[in-house]
């Protein structure tokens, strides 16, 4: 549900999508009489209320299985500006960041006594952007992988799991090599993973903001193409415990408050750079084996007019069916 927010402002051309009006578009979607099964949730204003009482949350929940719909992954709040900050900043921030993952785990544990989540991560990022990161890299990875630890300790006693997403503006994130390295300095692989989204991860081969790290060059050929997707995700399918379908031109994008990042593309943009298909089956492979029971879609900084077209809705349900179908979900 998050495109209906994330880089949204009000009294713009792009104002957040209600809640209730992404549910909407979300039942109205479908091919060959499959619907989406369906949604995860990001857990801010103006769709979800983290200090919400427990019966204004079972409210959402009821109207959400209302429609049909469960629950799966959740995204905590953990940027500055909303409950969190940065993961690697200083005590006080870092105390914030862990605080919005502790509300998101109370919220996910109402969802799921209520019986409309059944399963599902919590999604994190750093919260805070690569060129702060720079400034002092040793020192950094090491205040987020602490962090980290802080907040899977809390999702752990809620019995929950976190999902650190893979883009290229989040600080420690911002390359695949670096990311892996602040899972493995974090330590804890039961409970803090990695989120792969198929937009975000292709800009880790082109090195958008680490060069150094880049697996790719412009021009690559497609034997090219599969030596380096084979190479990140080996690396970091391991940890993957959450999956987005999505399409990328090769661009970046950012709109309202939320920075450059992996331009995410209707599923059948012509400049589309992945066959979303044969992409998804290299972070799927024994996806049940590291307890992913769902795959989802990001459309993120999508124009709101591409949001409200339900070719949209139906073209990526399409998509996702495909994926279904090659890689063994049922």
């Amino acid at each position: 549900m998050w495109p209906g927010l994330v880089g949204k402002e009000p009294d713009t051309d792009h104002p957040p999508i209600s809640l209730e009006r992404m549910l909407e578009l979300t039942v109205a979607a479908e091919v060959d009489g499959q619907k989406f099964e369906g949604v995860d949730l990001f857990l801010f204003h103006p769709h979800t209320d983290p200090d919400a009482t427990d019966d204004q949350l079972k409210s959402m929940a009821d109207k959400i299985a209302g429609h049909g719909l469960n629950v799966g992954s959740l995204v905590a709040p953990i940027w500055p500006g909303t409950v969190g900050d940065t993961a690697f900043g200083d005590a006080e921030q870092r105390k914030k960041f862990v605080l919005a993952v502790e509300k998101a785990c109370r919220i996910g544990k109402i969802l799921n006594e209520h019986g409309v989540r059944k399963y599902g991560v919590i999604r994190i990022d750093t919260a805070g952007g690569p060129g702060a990161f720079a400034e002092d890299e040793a020192g950094n990875l090491q205040r987020a992988s602490e962090t980290f630890r802080e907040a899977g300790a809390v999702a752990e006693s809620y019995g929950e799991r976190l999902a650190a997403e893979g883009e290229i503006c989040w600080g420690g994130m911002h390359s695949w090599r670096t990311m892996l390295k602040l899972l493995e300095a974090t330590g804890l692989p039961k409970t803090v993973g990695f989120q792969a989204d198929l937009a975000h991860t292709y800009l880790y081969l082109l090195g958008y903001n680490a060069p150094e790290d880049a697996l790719l060059q412009p021009g690559y050929s497609q034997a090219e193409f599969d030596a380096a997707y084979t190479t990140m995700t080996d690396a970091l399918r391991p940890w993957t415990i959450d999956f987005h379908v999505a399409q990328n031109d090769g661009s970046v994008h950012g709109t309202g408050s939320h920075d450059r990042t992996g331009r995410h593309c209707v599923a059948d943009d012509p400049n589309g750079k992945l066959d979303i298909t044969a992409a998804s089956g290299y972070w799927l492979k024994d996806a049940a084996e590291r307890g992913i029971q769902h795959i989802c879609w990001d459309g993120c900084m999508f124009p709101n007019a591409v949001l409200e077209d339900a070719k949209t809705w139906n073209t990526i349900l399409a998509a996702m069916i495909k994926v279904r179908e090659a890689h063994g979900w049922s």
